[in-house]
């Protein structure tokens, strides 16, 4: 079976905010401890970074069980327009994510390629969280497995976890590929491709664990990111994924979601994943 699957990259990208021990385990996760391996590793490098994460670097390429490609921007551009340049350099049609700080599980890729492989364009998994310790889990994000509800969803909220996403270089180009929107270049990204009529799917299992850590709420705030969700609705609405009412309902909702005290957003979120959590078992 595996001959007969497509040969995929793995796109990683990391800056000089990203930590060396926790890119060496994401390395590690999406590689040598996968069932089906990668046929090649494309990690951009993000603008300069400090003499841990390039030590890192060299190592990485020392050992790695597969080719691995590193792209070296020479200024730190974005997570959109690095991820383009990484997809730009990456071998082959199929590309799977992966992130500097999250571990991909031993089946993720051994699950998702055939589902690519049956003919699907974008493909992602459920995942869960932890903080410090991988062991420690805590809350499971699944998001609808559907396609005609995936497209429902979107038009509300970002229906694939970024860091889980398996796709088809040329169904992301189709759609645009990645445009420069803070914290919401994938968004964007997975509702164009939507649009267009990309083939969606998502794993219900979840494949990936998620490091949240200090920071990650209140990075899910603040007027930087209402600027972007603001900006974000605009486009849906002016390119027809919404309409005004769903738009006017997203910026009151979501917007407001940005601007709320941190504390409260965290409450909020979790009880959005619980109440989802509950769903899903119900099912």
């Amino acid at each position: 079976m595996t001959g007969e699957l497509p040969p995929f990259s793995v796109l990683l990208p990391v800056y000089r905010g990203d930590r060396a021990e926790f890119l060496a385990r994401a390395f590690d996760a999406a590689t040598v401890e996968q069932e089906l391996r990668p046929d090649e590793v494309v990690i951009v490098r993000d603008g300069p970074v400090g003499p841990e994460i390039a030590a890192e670097l060299a190592a990485i390429q020392e050992r790695a069980v597969v080719p691995v490609t590193l792209v070296e921007l020479s200024e730190n551009v974005g997570l959109a327009r690095a991820l383009e340049a990484g997809l730009a350099r990456c071998a082959h049609e199929v590309v799977a994510r992966a992130d500097a700080d999250d571990i991909s599980l031993p089946r993720r890729f051994a699950e998702q390629i055939p589902v690519v492989a049956a003919g699907a364009d974008l493909v992602g998994t459920a995942l869960v969280e932890f903080d410090d310790d991988e062991h420690v889990t805590g809350a499971l994000r699944v998001l609808p497995t559907d396609p005609d509800e995936i497209a429902r969803y979107a038009r509300f909220a970002d229906p694939f976890n970024h860091p889980s996403v398996v796709y088809r270089r040329s169904a992301v180009a189709a759609a645009g590929g990645y445009q420069d929107l803070h914290l919401m270049e994938d968004y964007l990204l997975f509702a164009r491709m939507i649009a267009h009529g990309a083939k969606v799917a998502n794993l219900a299992e979840p494949l990936v664990k998620y490091r949240t850590g200090a920071g990650s709420y209140a990075r899910r705030g603040g007027r930087a990111l209402l600027r972007s969700e603001l900006s974000l609705q605009e486009t849906f609405r002016r390119e027809g994924f919404t309409s005004t009412p769903q738009a006017v309902r997203n910026v009151v909702v979501r917007g407001g979601y940005r601007l709320v005290p941190e504390a409260v957003r965290r409450v909020a979120y979790r009880s959005v994943i619980l109440r989802r959590r509950a769903g899903e078992k119900e099912s």
